[in-house]
């Protein structure tokens, strides 16, 4: 997990930090649906705050969810699946099948009914997670991650997923000591998760669906790359 922001009397959070949208980007995203993406220790959790306070002093209406979890259901899947196991390990095929289940009750219980009201939808995780983590990482082919997607998701799709690159050993140093699961698989895991990303960011060049940002820098620096990403994806175009 990132590291908190330490705030004090010399330099304040919101003195160090431009954390307002402007109201044409603030305009442009009602009825969106963004997501935060990244790899263990990328400072997402970090910018996601951030930019759901910014999203409300500018006024918008946000449904905030996380993957695993966001409903009752989805959260009994989000223990199983992060929990550590001393019985048995859980195989890779019910692992991602699992993230799939939390995400199909997801889509249909809270994205799809806030997305039809005009809300902007966060989401902490979606399928680009999947692809990284089950799939670059894990070795389950793309095209069965897609096809399991397809059921759980039914119609929808992001319409940008952030995608929180930085290198593997300032990752490392902001992972919590007390690691779950997923976190605890070691560096080489990690390595290839990063590195399915990078692939996702790449396979879209002209960044409409996976949106890098560029996260080795100051929290300053890293909302300035969200701001920047989200008005070339959705005011410069």
């Amino acid at each position: 997990m990132p590291k908190p922001i330490q705030e004090s009397e010399d330099t304040p959070i919101k003195a160090e930090l431009d954390l307002d949208l402007s109201p044409e980007l603030a305009g442009a995203l009602a009825g969106k649906f963004l997501v935060f993406d990244g790899p263990d220790g990328s400072g997402k959790s970090t910018q996601l705050k951030l930019f759901l306070d910014a999203t409300k002093r500018a006024g918008i209406t946000v449904a905030e969810v996380r993957e695993p979890g966001g409903t009752e259901i989805g959260e009994k899947i989000r223990d199983a699946l992060l929990e550590h196991l001393d019985r048995e390990e859980m195989s890779l095929r019910c692992e991602m099948l699992l993230y799939m289940a939390s995400r199909a009750q997801l889509c249909e219980q809270v994205i799809d009914p806030a997305l039809k009201r005009g809300d902007l939808v966060v989401a902490d995780r979606f399928v680009a997670s999947t692809f990284a983590y089950q799939g670059a990482a894990g070795g389950i082919p793309n095209a069965e991650i897609e096809a399991a997607a397809k059921i759980a998701m039914q119609d929808i799709e992001p319409d940008a997923t952030l995608i929180f690159d930085v290198d593997q050993e300032t990752a490392a140093s902001r992972l919590n000591p007390l690691l779950d699961r997923m976190e605890a698989k070691g560096a080489a895991f990690h390595a290839m998760v990063r590195q399915g990303y990078r692939s996702l960011i790449e396979s879209d060049p002209d960044a409409r669906r996976y949106l890098g940002v560029d996260a080795t820098g100051s929290p300053s620096e890293v909302f300035g790359n969200i701001k920047s990403a989200l008005n070339a994806r959705f005011l410069d175009r």
